[in-house]
């Protein structure tokens, strides 16, 4: 067994029983276990391992998404995008939705909780969804995975 292996088990490990706001706490724990790495390599692993740092209540933290989950969330942004969305209009860096009126924040929840690549966040009004693209991916990619669902 390689040490990238047993490392890469120790992040799985660490990130699903502890709290782990960032990527320097968890450099000092695996430093801990023996693993001295640099900042990349535990950017490198957590990329690996699927961990993802998500809200979980007050703290942002890495997580470990479970396929099943993903498939979930893409399932159910299928069907709000299906059921609320009217238009989907690109102004790079941001897409924006439109809904009927009291449906925004439903269709916003569906983005932010697939974990949309190039998704930097949402934000819902009344009837209209901003959702703020990192440039690098482009608006008009992440609109037509949003139409795309």
């Amino acid at each position: 067994m390689s040490s990238t292996e047993a490392r890469r088990r120790l992040v799985t490990r660490l990130v699903t029983t502890e709290t782990i706001e960032s990527q320097t706490q968890l450099r000092r724990l695996l430093s801990h276990a023996g693993h001295d790495v640099t900042q990349a390599t535990v950017s490198r692993d957590l990329e690996f391992v699927g961990a993802l740092k998500a809200r979980d209540g007050d703290v942002a933290r890495y997580r470990i998404q479970d396929p099943d989950d993903a498939r979930r969330a893409r399932s159910a942004l299928a069907i709000a995008v299906n059921e609320f969305v009217e238009s989907v209009v690109v102004a790079a860096p941001i897409v924006v939705l439109h809904t009927p009126p009291g449906a925004a924040h439903l269709v916003a929840g569906k983005i932010d909780a697939t974990d949309m690549p190039g998704v930097v966040g949402t934000v819902a009004g009344d009837d209209t969804v901003f959702v703020v693209v990192d440039e690098s991916i482009g608006a008009a990619i992440v609109a037509a995975e949003i139409e795309g669902v």
